[in-house]
């Protein structure tokens, strides 16, 4: 088959390079891809930026969520057969959608929202799944809260909007002018142009917040949380309590407990509770966002198209931070 291929660490290009197809397990089915689509964590696993979290064997196929069809399916699979149309995050030990075809595990599997097209469903599984745990999991956001999602025009933020709005929330979001109109498509009931003004000079006493930026961003957002309130970051510091639900093991946690101990002392001084997310693939909750996508209440929200030959370009375009949704390889 055909994959897209980086030989080491760091700002390199990815080749497509012909490689041997996956064998699947007995719980596994083999995915033959149509559309992928490309996010932040490719390019941080690229650079070796979660290189503590989880290491790859190199060369490695970049890419961490897909839709396609099932074209074979392992002797224990039960809840899927050949030719259903699916989509999925694989989970991070098995990653390399930037392929032909790729093994899965059943249970992170779901069949692929109807009213939708392969490359508009390539789309939902990573951001989909990230700002389900994020506001349901972890912040439980409730009707009538108020909640602050960083960069409301990226691939998270498109899709986190239209959750909290579901959910019953209150959304405030930050944008630039470019990305105002879409936001305000999208739901969000006020938005803070962060090129002009400061989100913490101006947002008090918020429930909750959704950071998908981190560094000074996620400490700026401490002063708008009220008492007891939440906060989950996707590019912050792991902190201790991750490391040990994560099972990363005594010296690991050590180094998470003092590279986050700034953003552990903002939590005690503001009183707010900070998560970080390591986002879990799940079939289950596939399927919920699946039934919230067919009955019209969340939508794909897409940039650009590449085709699979492209996939460099595609990449680099999504560096830039100038896409505005979700950026898709159009793979078969």
């Amino acid at each position: 088959m055909r994959a897209m291929v980086i030989d080491r660490y760091g700002k390199v290009p990815m080749r497509l390079e012909e490689v041997s197809a996956p064998v699947i397990g007995e719980n596994e089915v083999l995915a033959e891809i149509h559309a992928a689509s490309i996010n932040p964590i490719d390019f941080k696993i690229r650079d070796g930026k979660v290189k503590l979290l989880i290491k790859y064997d190199l060369p490695l196929i970049l890419g961490n969520d897909f839709s396609g069809v099932v074209a074979k399916v392992g002797t224990k699979v039960t809840r899927f057969k050949v030719g259903d149309e699916i989509y999925a995050r694989p989970r991070k030990s098995k990653i390399g959608t930037f392929a032909e075809y790729i093994s899965i595990h059943e249970n992170d599997i779901a069949l692929k929202p109807h009213n939708l097209s392969f490359e508009e469903a390539a789309s939902i599984p990573l951001v989909g799944l990230t700002s389900y745990q994020a506001l349901h999991d972890i912040l439980q956001v409730q009707k009538g809260q108020k909640v602050l999602i960083h960069a409301g025009a990226g691939g998270v933020g498109t899709f986190a909007i239209q959750l909290a709005k579901l959910m019953g929330a209150t959304v405030t979001t930050t944008a630039s002018d470019a990305g105002a109109n879409l936001v305000k498509s999208l739901g969000a009931d006020e938005i803070i142009n962060y090129k002009k003004e400061k989100f913490e000079d101006i947002l008090k006493n918020y429930d909750a917040v959704f950071d998908t930026l981190g560094g000074k961003t996620l400490e700026k957002s401490f002063q708008v949380i009220k008492d007891g309130g939440k906060i989950v970051s996707v590019s912050g510091m792991p902190n201790a309590r991750f490391a040990k639900e994560y099972g990363s093991g005594f010296f690991k946690t050590l180094l998470f407990r003092a590279a986050s101990n700034k953003l552990t002392s903002l939590e005690k001084n503001h009183n707010v509770q900070y998560s970080f997310l390591f986002m879990k693939p799940s079939g289950d909750q596939l399927s919920v966002l699946a039934n919230f996508i067919e009955s019209g209440k969340i939508k794909p929200i897409i940039d650009r198209v590449f085709p699979f030959t492209d996939a460099q370009k595609a990449m680099e375009y999504a560096e830039s931070g100038r896409a505005k949704g979700k950026i898709i390889l159009k793979i078969r």
